[in-house]
């Protein structure tokens, strides 16, 4: 049960339901106007609490917009940030294979060095292509020897000789005959030694191709190869060497011939 409270007169006057009373002295003191100012200032302040919450609510749908702003800014700031580790991650493997790349083509440098080009292997090329140039010399020495000392036994008995004469001629020539085929051996050596070279030359191409792989292969390598410009002068341009079987920019023997027709 609810109990009725008893208002005071200043509420009564705030409120409007008893007159303010005039200026009563008391002590010969006339409170009159400060009774006054200070009803007034009352009556303000209760103006004032009751108009306070619309600017409030004001205060505070100002600062949810605010705070929703600065959301919207952390979750733009976010997916920018977001977007730019996956970039960065991209960019790491990009990084990661070239890595990778150049040091498988650093072990395939350092094999060709090691084995090839500053190893024994190297050395070896080198004593064979000069053993097979002074071998290819000396048998084609001793084959024009014995090509001489028939031709000049072959003279010998074109003239009227004693039959024992011709005998001894025969003989030389039959021996000459034989260091010839003996001279022709070189050819078996030769091949031999040629074999080893290209076993080198195979294997240093082999692993060519693997670092042109590990960068894209052939076709890749081939677009920034530099143009091949011949910058021979004169007859120097005219000197190809022997002409392999399908080679092109040879003169063949029928064109020479052609020039003396």
């Amino acid at each position: 049960m609810s109990v009725s409270r008893k208002r005071f007169r200043v509420e009564q006057a705030l409120m409007g339901d008893v007159p303010v009373p005039e200026s009563v002295a008391a002590d010969g003191v006339d409170i009159g106007p400060m009774h006054r100012e200070i009803m007034a200032e009352l009556r303000a302040l209760r103006a004032q609490m009751a108009g306070g919450s619309a600017p409030r609510a004001a205060v505070i749908e100002s600062a949810e917009a605010s705070v929703a702003r600065e959301v919207a800014d952390a979750n733009a700031l976010l997916e920018t940030y977001r977007a730019q580790i996956e970039q960065c991650e991209k960019l790491k493997v990009e990084l990661d294979l070239i890595h990778d790349a150049i040091n498988r083509t650093k072990r395939e440098i350092a094999v060709l060095h090691g084995t090839s080009f500053n190893g024994d292997e190297m050395a070896k090329v080198n004593g064979e292509l000069g053993a097979v140039v002074g071998g290819t010399e000396h048998a084609t020495q001793q084959i024009l020897e014995a090509v001489e000392a028939i031709d000049q036994a072959a003279s010998a008995l074109s003239k009227n000789v004693s039959a024992d004469q011709q005998k001894l001629l025969s003989e030389e020539i039959q021996e000459r005959v034989i260091a010839i085929f003996e001279a022709c051996n070189f050819q078996d050596l030769t091949g031999q030694r040629i074999s080893k070279v290209m076993q080198t030359m195979k294997f240093i191409e082999q692993h060519i191709n693997e670092m042109m792989n590990i960068w894209g292969g052939v076709d890749a390598i081939k677009s920034h190869a530099p143009p091949i410009i011949d910058t021979r002068e004169g007859d120097d341009r005219l000197l190809n060497g022997p002409k392999l079987d399908g080679d092109a920019g040879h003169a063949s023997q029928d064109d020479i011939d052609a020039l003396f027709d």
